[in-house]
């Protein structure tokens, strides 16, 4: 039984050792590029920095191992080659750090233990080893470079490495007399321990932030953009709900035309009859589905019974609007070109609403500012300006973006016509619409909900 349970658990640790050698050829095998961003204030000024302080490093190094590169303390001539291209390694891998940070770290790990195997011999007991106080600094911006781009587990695992290759360089190291330092190596391992964990620490802290708020800005954009698409359905909705009455109107004249039509001719035909009260019937069936989709299109705060009730304002009442802009002591002139005549209802009824948003929005963001309407009727439709001058002085704060230009934009696509809004030369505002007049041609759907809904006034 204890034979069972002793092949059991060396199972499970071969297992677990496995496992965390796939792990880490996962998180720690790469040389992929991740460069490191600029600041949005500095710049590539940290960039440099780095780089500065590498090469600064690279002359402490150099001043450190001065006795060693100068040939004396070792038998082979090629030691002091060998050591300079590996503080040369250490060097550039801080700076390769700022473009590819796992493989930079490889370098500056495996730099640090082949400094450490090929001093031991020779290097001063009063000097710290197995690291320099130069070398500690180098890795520790590597790792401080790796642990901003990566994830925190990655960072954690290249200072177990890091740590255990200092481990190991200790644990290799060949005994020392005990004069003239009892004891052994000045070690570092520990005090460079503390400041590779500090910068893992400190990089994985500043990566979560950063990360943090790219989230929120990304969150922030979903929720602007579920908010432009939710005004334009509302808006959507609002205009439906509008244009509802006017279909009505239509199919009730056609149920009631379709009721009375047979008393007026003399002895009608079972066939005209039959015929008649077919459109009566579909007529009255199309009006309770419109009814119907006006329910499902009621917003939560429903219009009261007055106003839901109360006819669609039309071109008609065009004058009464202008007259209550004059009395909120606005100068309002109004001019009308063409002949005037009867239009579509659906036309009538977009027309007197963009008139209306367009002076809604010159009494709010320009106050003081004389406005002019103008009505064209031209063949093939009616035309719309309304432009206001510059504001007398600063507009009062309005609470919340406004849906002025959103209801004109789906008003005019609706009817397939153009609308064009923007500054004048003289610093006003100007609302241009043209609407068609062409009820036998399918009116252009709005775009999608989806598209970009941007209403500046």
């Amino acid at each position: 039984m204890n034979e069972g349970a002793g092949d059991g658990g060396g199972r499970r640790l071969r297992a677990a050792a496995g496992t965390a050698l796939r792990t880490l050829r996962t998180d720690l095998w790469t040389v992929a590029r991740d460069p490191l961003p600029r600041m949005r204030w500095l710049g590539r000024l940290p960039h440099a920095h780095v780089v500065l302080f590498a090469v600064l490093m690279f002359l402490l190094n150099a001043n450190d191992y001065q006795e060693l590169l100068g040939g004396d303390r070792h038998p082979d001539e090629t030691f002091p080659t060998r050591l300079l291209l590996l503080l040369v390694l250490q060097t550039a891998a801080a700076v390769l750090a700022l473009t590819r940070p796992v493989l930079a770290w490889w370098l500056s790990t495996l730099a640090l233990f082949l400094t450490a195997q090929a001093t031991e011999p020779v290097v001063d007991h009063d000097s710290l080893w197995p690291w320099s106080v130069a070398g500690v600094a180098l890795h520790t911006l590597v790792l401080l470079l790796l642990a901003l781009r990566v994830r925190p587990r990655v960072a954690v695992e290249a200072l177990v490495v890091t740590l255990l290759a200092g481990m190991v360089n200790m644990a290799f190291a060949a005994p020392v007399a005990p004069a003239p330092a009892p004891g052994g190596h000045n070690d570092d391992l520990t005090r460079g321990a503390v400041s590779f964990a500090t910068a893992v620490v400190v990089g994985a802290s500043l990566r979560l932030s950063r990360v943090a708020r790219n989230r929120l800005v990304v969150q922030e954009e979903l929720t602007a953009e579920e908010r432009a698409r939710r005004t334009l359905l509302e808006e959507r909705g609002r205009i439906a709900r509008e244009l509802h009455d006017v279909v009505a109107h239509h199919m009730s004249v056609i149920s009631i035309q379709a009721q009375v039509a047979p008393h007026l001719v003399d002895n009608p035909s079972d066939a005209l009859k039959e015929n008649l009260a077919g459109i009566r019937e579909n007529a009255v069936e199309a009006l309770t589905e419109l009814r119907r989709v006006l329910g499902v299109l009621r917003s939560e705060e429903a219009p009261s019974q007055e106003v839901r009730h109360a006819p669609q304002p039309t071109l008609d009442r065009l004058d009464e609007l202008i007259g209550k802009v004059r009395s909120a002591g606005v100068a309002v002139t109004a001019e009308t070109t063409g002949e005037p005549r009867p239009l579509a209802p659906g036309v009538e009824l977009s027309a007197f609403r963009i008139v209306q948003e367009a002076l809604s929005n010159a009494m709010r963001h320009a106050p003081g500012a004389a406005v002019r309407v103008t009505v064209g009727y031209h063949v093939d439709g009616l035309a719309l300006r309304i432009a206001n001058a510059a504001a007398d002085g600063p507009a009062p704060p309005s609470p919340g973006s406004g849906h002025g230009l959103l209801g004109m934009r789906e008003r005019t696509a609706m009817l397939g016509g153009e609308l064009a809004v923007g500054r004048t030369p003289d610093g006003g505002y100007e609302v241009t619409a043209l609407l068609p007049d062409n009820a036998d041609h399918p009116s252009a759907a709005p775009g999608s909900p989806d598209s970009p809904v941007e209403d500046t006034r």
